[in-house]
């Protein structure tokens, strides 16, 4: 009896946490989430306990959320974690109204949003080993001498240089000479 659970739809080294109804606009939530992007998570944990951003505190939460369940769910190595993704999107807009002259009213919209936080294992040996790869990938490039680049066909000349006449602006300045 009951609901068979959903596949995974993140890879084996990852775990995630979403966040919603963060009682903040998405456009001021992203500038929170482009700091922490691509970083190791107790970096991304100190700069977001420094950052002056009112829902820094939040997403400081969030990001706890993601390490906690790569630890527990997933039994990845916290201190080879990464935050490799995290994506902000709109949620519900509260609409109230403000009275303005005459009768009229204002509109005010209140922005909700969300946050997911994506981390990733990713070990320090493997980068070394992948950038040492691509270090012998380009020198393996470099050294085969590829093609050369490419010549520019010659300028077509204009119809006045096929006939052999020149323009009377030149013509009169070369008899001057």
């Amino acid at each position: 009896m009951g609901k068979e659970s959903r596949a995974r739809v993140l890879k084996d080294h990852q775990a995630m946490a979403i966040g919603r109804n963060i009682r903040v606009s998405p456009r001021k939530l992203n500038l929170v989430a482009q700091t922490i992007r691509g970083k190791k998570v107790d970096r991304a944990l100190t700069d977001l306990s420094f950052s002056p951003k009112r829902i820094a505190k939040d997403v400081r939460k969030i990001l706890q959320s993601a390490i906690a369940n790569a630890e527990n769910n997933h039994d990845l190595d916290v201190d080879d974690l990464v935050v490799s993704e995290a994506s902000v999107g709109k949620n519900i807009v509260m609409k109230r109204f403000h009275a303005r002259a005459r009768g009229n009213s204002g509109g005010i919209e209140k922005f909700f949003s969300q946050i997911t936080i994506v981390v990733e294992e990713k070990r320090e040996e493997e980068d070394k080993k992948l950038a040492a790869k691509a270090d012998e990938a380009k020198a393996d490039g470099k050294k085969s001498g590829g093609k050369a680049p490419a010549k520019k066909p010659a300028a077509k000349k204009s119809a006045a240089k096929k006939s052999g006449k020149e323009p009377p602006a030149r013509s009169a300045a070369k008899e001057k000479a």
